[in-house]
């Protein structure tokens, strides 16, 4: 059978059982993720250096749903939105200050853990629960790692000091308990989605 236009750019996940797979879908879930993930990152625990968000949960939702190179387009057309100016950043804020900023590490790792969630759900990790949670979590891993690199070239470019104890202490520490909550709901709603994908569509586990 001929791939779809779609098809031979965007590898099919569960996403295209449900809307159907086309060129112009694929630009619509893209869009809407950015969205969806512009809307996250308003919901906000004020942290200093870096605010705690609903943002990871967006990328691991959207990377889990949409596929490794929709998954990033979606957070690359975010974080362009946000260096454009237009306040899709946390606490409604935009342009190129916040990517230069302590943030900047998280959202360009958006970009790179979307992709790798959005791969391993195009093996299959995004039916079950325990796959999609563990793709989940080597994305935060990611986000946090590149975090970390974010606050180190700040701290470095004003002159100070700082361990990789320190990176952890306020890049990572803080986020585990909410990042674990985060896995969990990522991973129950997708490994539920496709319960549901099944029950209405029998064979789409040959197709997905």
């Amino acid at each position: 059978m001929a791939k779809s236009v779609s098809e031979r750019f965007f590898k099919p996940t569960m996403i295209d059982l449900i809307f159907g797979p086309s060129p112009a879908s694929s630009v619509v879930f893209i869009a809407a993720a950015a969205g969806f993930t512009a809307i996250a990152a308003q919901l906000v625990v004020p942290l200093n250096p870096v605010p705690i968000t609903a943002q990871t949960l967006a990328v691991m939702i959207v990377g889990l749903s949409l596929g490794a190179t929709r998954a990033a387009l979606a957070m690359l057309l975010y974080a362009a939105l946000g260096l454009s100016g237009l306040p899709v950043f946390s606490n409604a804020q935009g342009g190129a200050d916040v990517v230069a900023g302590t943030s900047g590490g998280y959202i360009i790792g958006y970009i790179a853990a979307a992709w790798l969630i959005g791969a391993l759900a195009e093996r299959g990790w995004n039916k079950t629960f325990w796959p999609a949670a563990l793709a989940s979590i080597i994305g935060s891993i990611v986000i946090y790692a590149f975090g970390m690199m974010g606050i180190a070239r700040v701290r470095s470019e004003a002159g100070e000091d700082f361990s990789l104890a320190y990176l952890f202490t306020i890049g990572v520490a803080p986020f585990i308990v909410g990042a674990l909550l985060k896995v969990t709901i990522a991973a129950a709603l997708l490994s539920f989605t496709w319960k549901a994908v099944l029950q209405r569509r029998p064979r789409a586990a040959e197709f997905v």
